[in-house]
């Protein structure tokens, strides 16, 4: 890196300045805006690439426009126009991105190298969505109780669901031993707030977790789901403001965060993702930002804050990270992906820096486990 490495989670100390400037003198609605996180002098880590709201946004970079005005006004999108944002992936090399539309009952599938967009129409309320190794979508039906899955020509080839699956959102897909994990919020009749786990085939192999409530490998109302290069699972245990991580094998390891509103905690945590250095990104609905813990469970960063300005979040939901750790976030309220990318970082840059022993130096806040 040009600049001198400096560890995460000490940047984090400047954000709040660079955020109280955006909300001080907010730039008008028209005018691109491109964030970083820490704010200058600090090394960047965070940098806000674009927003995509419709096909058009293939061919330019738009943040704002009349479409979104009229849509925010009340109006109805337009068909091709990204509505309530509710799940999304990314192909590996960063080429496409699929988009699931709770809203337009559809996924939307943009493809940036060819400047060309599609959709897979007709769905009943889709949630979260994945792809395997052949990229092959799995888009969660949320009423239907089933994953519906569609080749690279949009053809729907299965199905897969069971009788124990009740309220189905957030999916995952583990490629290199062919699972899926389906997450299944339940509902007040049932105690089923669990992780389905199925094979490729869609044979039910079991479940993960033991039904609704507070302790270790129970749920209250989770929503997605991630897997990491070494198959851990990771389930954001939304109404318990927590992320739970789980071994291959569907053994409880760790809990990421809690409710509270410093450093490394949560009020509604959604999305999951991992990037290429195994660090753990969590999208924040309630809070509306994303907070970077490393392997161990340390907070590093955070990224966002509630606002309309390009760049900032409201109540996102689900977030999809490529190879080359450029970010994506489903923004719901705000209409609209989020891209972002880490720059200025390497593997070293997971591990915090010990405290200096002099007890007046002036040290970063202490990492929340």
């Amino acid at each position: 890196m040009n600049a001198p490495r400096i560890t995460l989670l000490a940047a984090v100390a400047a954000l709040p300045v660079m955020l109280a400037g955006c909300a001080t003198a907010p730039a008008p609605a028209t005018e691109q805006v491109h964030l970083v996180w820490p704010a200058p002098p600090l090394t960047t880590r965070i940098r806000f690439v674009r927003s995509i709201t419709s096909d058009e946004d293939l061919g330019r970079d738009t943040t704002f426009s009349q479409e979104l005005a009229n849509f925010l006004a009340g109006e109805r999108p337009p068909a091709n126009r990204v509505g309530q944002p509710l799940g999304i992936a990314v192909s590996d090399d960063g080429s496409r991105l699929y988009v699931s539309d709770y809203l337009q009952h559809s996924v939307f599938i943009f493809d940036f190298p060819r400047k060309a967009f599609s959709k897979i129409s007709g769905l009943a309320l889709p949630a979260g969505i994945a792809l395997d190794a052949q990229e092959n979508v799995y888009v969660v039906e949320t009423p239907k109780k089933t994953i519906s899955v569609f080749d690279r020509e949009q053809k729907r080839i299965k199905a897969i669901t069971d009788p124990a699956v009740v309220r189905p959102v957030g999916i995952a897909i583990d490629r290199a031993r062919e699972r899926i994990y389906l997450v299944d919020t339940g509902d007040k009749r049932t105690e089923e707030s669990v992780v389905h786990v199925f094979d490729l085939e869609g044979k039910h192999l079991g479940k993960i977790g033991h039904g609704r409530g507070f302790t270790d490998e129970q749920f209250i109302n989770p929503n997605y789901a991630a897997v990491d290069a070494t198959g851990n699972l990771y389930v954001s245990d939304t109404m318990n403001s927590r992320v739970q991580q789980f071994d291959a094998d569907g053994k409880y390891l760790k809990t990421f965060g809690g409710l509270g509103d410093a450093w490394g905690y949560f009020d509604k945590p959604k999305g999951v993702a991992v990037d290429s250095f195994g660090n753990l990104y969590v999208a924040d609905s309630g809070w509306s930002n994303v907070q970077i813990f490393n392997p161990k469970g340390q907070v590093l960063l955070f990224f966002g804050g509630r606002g309309p300005i390009p760049g900032m979040m409201k109540n996102p939901t689900d977030i999809a990270i490529d190879k080359h750790n450029r970010i994506y976030v489903a923004d719901y309220l705000n209409h609209r992906i989020g891209v972002y990318e880490l720059v200025n970082t390497t593997a070293t840059d997971s591990f915090l820096v010990p405290p200096a022993p002099n007890p007046g130096a002036q040290n970063a806040p202490a990492a929340s486990k």
